[in-house]
Order: C-alpha cells, then sequence, then structure tokens
C-alpha cells in the first residue's frame, strides 16, 4: 500500500509548490519522479540533503527515485539563483563526480535490492551527448514559444537593469535542456514527477510543458522551501566554505558540530526535514526542549541523526568524544585517539606556536614551554607562578614545573596540547 507522500512532507514543512492532481496521482499507483543533481564536486553537501530526503521519503511511501546526475546540465550552468556563470566540467570529472555521488547516495536510498521500486541513477549526459544542437532546435525548440521562456522569474532576474550582467544564450537554453529531461525520463522510464527546490518551479514546469505538448501526457511538479537559516545567513556553509558530506572534506567533527550549533527556531524546523524521526517523537521532544532549553535536546538529537546517517554510529561516537574534550572532563588517551583532521578541527583558532623535533628530543621544560619558546604566556615568572598553582596542563593532564615535555606526548607524532585553567588553550606543533 502506498502511503500518503505529499502529506508527510506536508507536516514536515517541506511543500512550498505542489502541482494540483499530484497527491491523488501519487495515490494511485507505485510512481516514478526525480530530482536533478548538480555534479560540479565529488561530493554532496548538506544543500543536497533536502533533495535527498524528499527521494528517500518516496522510496518509503513505495515509489520509485530517480537520482539524475546533471552531466549535460552541468556543463552549461542553471542560471536560477546564480548571478554569473559557472566554469563548464570536461566528461572525464563528471564520469568521476557520478561515480561517487552515487556511493553517497546509497548510504540514503536502496539501489541494490531489486524491489520494483529500488532507486535508479541516471545521468543526463548519456541521452544528451549524441543530440545534434539543430536535432534539437527542431525536436524539442519548435514547442515552446521565446514568450513562454522570457516569462520564467530565473530569465527576468538575469534581464532585469538590477542584474550586473546579461544572460548567455547558453544559460536561456538551460530550462529548454532540463525540461528535455524530464520529457525523455517520461518516455522512457514513465516518470511523471519532477522534484526540486522552490527556485527550479519554472525549469520543472518547462519540462511539464513539454510532456503535455511532445508526449501528450501529464507530468507534476513538487517543489520544497529553499532552507534558510533564522539569521538571515546561508544554510549549509561556515566561513570555511560548504558543510560536505564526505568525511575528507568535512569531518564528522565539524559536521556534528554545524548541527549541534543550530538556533532553537532553525533546529524545531531542521528536525522534520533531515530526520526520519516520526511526528510523535518530534512532538515530544520540542515539548522536552520548551522545558529545558539550556539542555538542547532538539539540537543533540538532530545532530546525532545527522550525523550517523551521513556518517556512522562510530563517527558520531568520535564526534562526541571530541566536543568533549573542548568542555567535558577527558583525558589524554582521548586525545591521542583523534586523527589530525579532527585535532586540527577541535582546537581551529586556538593558538600555535611551532618548535624543530631537535629542541624536543632532550625533553622541553615547562617553562620553556609555556613562555620562553611559545608565548603562551608573557612571562616566565608568569609561568612559574601558574605551574604554582596548579592550572597548567599537558594534554589535559595537570603538570608541575619539574615535567619534561618528550615526544612520548606527541599527539599524531605532531601536536601537544598546553592548558591554563579550564579554558585557555594553546598548541604546540612539532616540525622537522
Amino acid at each position: 500500500m502506498t502511503k500518503n507522500f505529499v502529506q508527510e512532507l506536508q507536516w514536515r514543512g517541506m511543500v512550498h509548490d505542489v502541482m494540483p492532481g499530484a497527491e491523488e496521482h501519487l495515490m494511485e499507483e507505485m510512481r516514478a519522479a526525480y530530482v536533478g543533481i548538480d555534479p560540479t564536486a565529488d561530493s554532496l553537501h548538506i544543500g543536497h540533503l533536502v533533495g535527498v530526503m524528499m527521494l528517500k521519503h518516496f522510496q518509503l511511501a513505495g515509489h520509485k527515485p530517480y537520482a539524475l546526475v546533471g552531466g549535460a546540465t552541468g556543463m552549461i550552468g542553471d542560471p536560477s539563483g546564480k548571478s554569473a556563470e559557472r566554469n563548464l566540467l570536461d566528461e572525464k570529472t563528471l564520469r568521476h563526480n557520478e561515480e561517487a555521488l552515487k556511493g553517497q547516495l546509497s548510504r540514503f536510498l536502496d539501489f541494490e535490492s531489486g524491489a520494483p521500486n529500488a532507486a535508479v541513477l541516471v545521468n543526463n549526459y548519456d541521452w544528451m551527448k549524441n543530440f545534434s544542437f539543430l536535432a534539437f532546435i527542431r525536436d524539442v525548440g519548435k514547442h515552446i514559444t521565446v514568450n513562454y521562456m522570457m516569462a520564467k522569474d530565473s530569465v527576468k532576474k538575469r534581464l532585469s537593469s538590477d542584474a550586473k550582467e546579461g544572460m548567455s544564450f547558453t544559460e536561456f537554453t538551460y530550462q529548454l535542456v532540463q525540461g528535455y529531461d524530464f520529457l525523455y525520463l517520461y518516455q522512457n522510464h514513465d516518470c511523471t514527477l519532477q522534484m526540486g527546490g522552490s527556485d527550479q518551479w519554472g525549469n520543472i514546469t518547462t519540462g511539464t510543458e513539454l510532456i503535455r505538448r511532445i508526449g501528450g501526457g501529464k507530468g507534476f511538479a513538487l517543489t520544497c522551501p529553499l532552507i534558510t537559516k533564522a539569521d538571515g545567513t546561508k544554510f549549509g556553509k561556515t566561513e570555511g566554505g560548504n558543510i560536505w558530506l564526505d568525511a575528507e572534506r568535512t569531518s564528522p567533527y565539524k559536521f556534528y558540530q554545524y548541527w549541534l550549533n543550530t538556533s532553537d527556531e532553525d533546529a524545531e524546523k531542521y528536525i522534520k526535514i533531515f530526520t526520519f524521526l516520526t511526528k510523535d517523537e518530534i512532538e515530544d521532544l520540542v515539548e522536552q526542549h520548551k522545558e529545558a532549553p539550556h539542555q538542547r535536546a532538539l539540537q543533540k538529537k538532530l545532530a546525532e541523526e545527522v550525523t550517523t546517517m551521513v556518517h556512522s554510529e562510530e563517527d558520531l561516537e568520535n564526534a562526541i568524544k571530541a566536543s568533549d574534550i573542548l568542555f567535558g572532563k577527558s583525558t589524554s588517551e582521548d586525545l591521542k585517539k583523534l586523527n589530525e583532521k579532527t585535532f586540527l578541527d577541535v582546537f581551529d583558532g586556538v593558538p600555535q606556536a611551532t618548535i624543530s623535533k631537535k629542541e624536543l628530543e632532550p625533553g622541553l621544560d615547562m617553562i620553556g614551554a609555556l613562555s620562553a619558546k611559545t608565548g603562551f604566556l608573557g612571562s616566565n615568572g608568569e609561568a612559574r607562578r601558574e605551574l604554582k598553582q596548579n592550572s597548567i596542563s599537558v594534554n589535559k593532564e595537570k603538570v608541575k614545573e619539574d615535567y619534561l615535555i618528550t615526544s612520548a606526548d606527541l599527539i599524531n607524532d605532531k601536536f601537544v596540547l598546553l592548558q591554563r585553567g579550564k579554558k585557555n588553550y594553546f598548541v604546540l606543533v612539532v616540525g622537522e
């Protein structure tokens, strides 16, 4: 029995626009839908997650999801929401990115089970690469008027007097290429629904128009709101750039921290969109959170669910341990378990000084480590005072003035963590 997919998305706040009749169409039998994913990198970032969650909900409701990697459209660039053209990719890079994206998508979608509603990955480059320009403008272009194309918001914005630069013919044709994808999937895979962000509505409806005019059928559109943050800053971005799903690009610790640091207002919204928790579970959490906001129950649950879903239980545990290093009671053992990337992420922004391996060989005395060699403390006198007051730690363990730092103290053969009191950290980096 198919579940009501549209209703599920609605209570989660994931529907911006839906074409009349779509809900009924989906309730009749198993249907196929697709979401387009831009292959400009070999990893998805959390901005892509909404589309992926839509596909997953679609599959959970008994329908068949198609993930379309936009190899052809990625070569052109979508004008929606952009103020300038993008870089174009070559085929080798596209194929590499496609493989990497499939690996990530298979953490969410079932591609392999052989079930009737198993997910399928397609790449529009495969059907566009042999399409000649003349054939395209004859077979597709003549069915859509320029007036129709000009009326789209994505085109209007770029042609308005406020736009810094105009729009190339290449980008102008983008909606036709995307529209043709929908027609192709409709004709070859019986795909009747396209989903995407609300900025895609114009491109998607060009596809439904082609299905009506060329395919003599009916296609449907469903868009979700663009995800925003309550403070007006961009969702999914930090000062360091995108939050990626690839652990090499964004460590699970940093990933976990991103969700943990969400505002109360955003956490209540995101937990519906980015987890599979039920309505009752979420309502209970919201109540719990309102009774004791300082405990951040919503943020913790959100960060746990998304980190486990994208990475793993083990990565989540390591991320929590790494988070406890700054705020909790952790030991030098915990510190030594961190890999270099996570260590640097945890102590991002903490002052550092570099010493050579040679200086460490005879053992580095504490006064040198705290003042003369590093400048962590202002003077040797201050270093002595703090050591006498028992407020200095090396790798989270209290030390006295007679302690010598040696290579046995190195974390990842490279770092020593000095600390004064609870909050003041300093990283000693041992170079060649």
